[in-house]
């Protein structure tokens, strides 16, 4: 170990001694940790009407679990998947309807469209100055680098007019795919040393078309590949305003910081692994399975494997079948619901139909073997993220995109919440944070 690293690791100890907080103090002070109750009923902190997140019902004064229910600025996602899904694409729509409030008119759409396409371009020379400089692994801390670096190329940055706001916000809804997947194709070309694709954008594609054109080497995708990415865009758009990401969205908006500094901190949220990058966790713990469950379709087998990974006894051995559970739904996500069937689809289409079979068969042992272990309160289900890795591993989406896929959707709700904050408050979000530290007396160097 060298020298600088022994500092750091008594540096680290003296940090879990003076930062150690005796956990019965959270009790007796009435803090809840992760602003959620015992019960993971979340702190109010606001009010919005862009989204609502249903997972409980009162049946007579009681609160009782009831299967999940996900409404974008009053519709039901899934009446709206189910209104698009075989029509049009629907990311634009809905991009749409969670930034303006109503549902577009057939001539309001096609002007969004040519407003975003329009938008669709990044200034002279960035993709060589500033994404393929200094390419990462890491595509959202590229993802973030750019968009904070696109601040000095607007003479209006901080000018925080909602006017201007929307501006920003529907520019970078529009260039958050070349970002992405360009800050990709940078990082694959230097460090990869594979060939370097940089494909236009095209003005008459959708937003998912759009990301799979410019992913692939050859630009092919077919329609049922477009439309699932589609609709998994629209599912990961919006979830409320008590989503990390999104408050992180509120508590920088509320500050008066400019729309690039609001994004780069919503991004910096959304990529740890307890939020956007969970799919990816998802994934890695299906290889894991697969690898050492030899017979797929043997549910014992396969239940059995799944209680050493809660025991911490295999994969990661943190305890946790991911894909399993959420923050806020109880019986059921809608999203991980509607997302199934076309899942399945691509699923046949590809001949991936024995991995998507045992896909469903932990979806339905997992319950199982978690409420063995863990008191459950709310019940426990599958998440869209336990189906989104698997789809984007269809689409032959690299591992390192997945996170900023997510991004690529949910940039369209923080620009909602933005906004919504930007009207409704003019206060600085502050929460108070109570002190249990012991006072002490100054004591001279030469004394201690």
């Amino acid at each position: 170990m060298k020298k600088n690293e022994i500092y750091y690791a008594e540096y680290a100890q003296l940090c879990r001694e003076a930062d150690k907080i005796d956990p019965r103090l959270f009790d007796e002070y009435g803090v809840q940790r992760g602003l959620r109750d015992k019960n993971g009923n979340g702190v109010l902190a606001g009010l919005t009407n862009i989204a609502r997140i249903d997972s409980f019902k009162k049946v007579d004064g009681q609160k009782v679990p009831c299967e999940g229910r996900l409404w974008y600025r009053g519709y039901d996602c899934i009446e709206l998947v189910n209104g698009f899904r075989s029509k049009r694409y629907g990311f634009e729509e809905i991009a749409y309807l969670l930034l303006f409030g109503e549902l577009p008119k057939k001539q309001e759409l096609e002007q969004f469209h040519h407003i975003l396409a329009a938008n669709r371009t990044l200034p002279t020379n960035f993709t060589r100055d500033v994404i393929m400089k200094a390419s990462s692994s890491d595509i959202m801390n590229s993802l973030t680098r750019s968009v904070l670096t696109l601040a000095s190329y607007d003479k209006n940055c901080n000018d925080t007019s909602i006017e201007n706001v929307l501006r920003q916000c529907i520019m970078l809804i529009s260039v958050f795919p070349m970002l992405a997947v360009y800050g990709y194709h940078a990082y694959n070309h230097y460090t990869n040393d594979e060939s370097m694709y940089i494909h236009r954008p095209q003005k008459k594609l959708s937003t998912a078309e759009n990301i799979l054109m410019m992913l692939r080497p050859d630009k092919r995708y077919t329609e049922l590949e477009a439309r699932v990415l589609d609709i998994a865009l629209v599912l990961h758009m919006e979830h409320g305003g008590g989503n990390n990401s999104t408050f992180t969205t509120r508590v920088v908006t509320s500050s008066g910081s400019d729309t690039y500094s609001v994004v780069a901190a919503a991004l910096s949220s959304l990529k740890g692994p307890k939020h956007g990058g969970a799919n990816i966790k998802v994934v890695e713990m299906m290889r894991d399975i697969e690898a050492n469950v030899s017979d797929w379709k043997d549910e014992e087998a396969v239940e059995n494997y799944l209680r050493r990974i809660l025991n911490k006894e295999v994969f990661d051995k943190k305890g946790l079948i991911y894909g399993m559970g959420h923050a806020v739904y109880s019986l059921s996500d809608p999203r991980a619901q509607v997302f199934k069937g076309f899942v399945q689809q691509l699923a046949s289409a590809k001949g991936r139909e024995k991995d998507f079979a045992l896909y469903s068969m932990i979806e339905r042992l997992a319950p199982k073997v978690i409420s063995e272990k863990a008191r459950i309160y709310k019940g426990v289900s599958a998440n869209v993220d336990f189906y989104s890795g698997f789809v984007y591993s269809m689409l032959e989406i690299p591992l390192e995109l997945y996170t900023p896929i997510f991004a690529i959707a949910r940039i369209v709700g923080w620009s909602a919440h933005r906004i919504e904050e930007l009207i409704n408050m003019d206060k600085i979000i502050r929460p108070a944070y109570n002190s249990v530290m012991d006072e002490r007396k100054y004591v001279d160097i030469e004394d201690r």
